[in-house]
């Protein structure tokens, strides 16, 4: 014990000389010329630290999962509003907004329509909670969820095909294309809001699936019809006698 430590002392004591620090190299050869001693530390470097942008991803991310879990709980598929996720959302929001000198031109531009979207939402979510608590009935959209509908109905006609989308606005419905569950997940967590709507206006909110079902289903599904031919399968939400059908079928079948 004494030997290591007088070889520890004397590899430290060449290091700091040289101006290296220890805990800093990866992987360190030392070798006492009279004994022969060779030593090898291994050390750790600590994680890097998440960069600006990549916080930004997760908070839009996070934004977009509290979107789906405050529709599940107006929807009567959760007992109480998410407040882990809100908390989580607004502890990364607080952070940025103190470190708002730490931003370039493009990540401030950035946070701040992430800011003003959350805001939005904020305001439609306190006034659906109020009604939801006091039994009021809904009669009319603020007009903060009209912008919201309006942005969301903009991406959905971006992502399906011109006539598939043609012909689900001539039908009151709602239809995207999915070729991929795993790598388009905004894709089926869009068309899972669209049901959960669906379902909200016609009074079906009660037995709703929950995302994580709805996932699988989708996956299951598109499986079994790309197995039959099918590449990128149509996915659709329409109200058929005062009922929400969701149907999958493979275009042009």
């Amino acid at each position: 014990m004494a030997s290591f430590r007088r070889y520890w002392s004397i590899l430290a004591s060449g290091a700091a000389t040289a101006g290296i620090c220890l805990s800093d190299k990866g992987l360190i050869n030392a070798i006492d010329a009279r004994g022969g001693l060779l030593l090898r530390l291994l050390t750790t470097k600590p994680l890097a630290m998440a960069s600006i942008d990549e916080d930004l991803g997760q908070i839009e991310r996070d934004i977009r999962t509290l979107k789906i879990e405050y529709e599940q709980f107006f929807g009567g598929g959760r007992p109480r509003p998410p407040a882990d996720t809100q908390w989580r959302v607004d502890s990364m929001l607080r952070r940025y907004n103190e470190r708002a000198g730490e931003l370039s031109v493009g990540q401030r531009f950035r946070f701040n329509n992430i800011q003003q979207t959350y805001a939005k939402y904020q305001d439609m979510w306190r006034k659906k909670t109020v009604q939801k608590e006091t039994g009021a009935v809904q009669h009319h959209f603020g007009a903060a969820a009209k912008a919201i509908e309006a942005e969301r109905a903009r991406k959905a006609a971006a992502q399906a095909p011109a006539p598939e989308a043609a012909a689900a606005k001539k039908a009151g419905a709602f239809a995207l294309s999915i070729s991929d569950p795993e790598s388009e997940k905004e894709k089926v967590n869009t068309l899972y809001e669209h049901l959960i709507e669906a379902r909200e206006k016609t009074g079906e909110s009660s037995g709703a699936p929950s995302l994580k079902d709805f996932e699988r289903f989708v996956r299951q599904k598109t499986k079994e019809l790309k197995d039959k031919g099918g590449k990128a399968i149509e996915y659709t939400v329409s109200v058929e006698g005062g009922r929400v059908k969701l149907k999958a079928k493979v275009p042009g079948a």
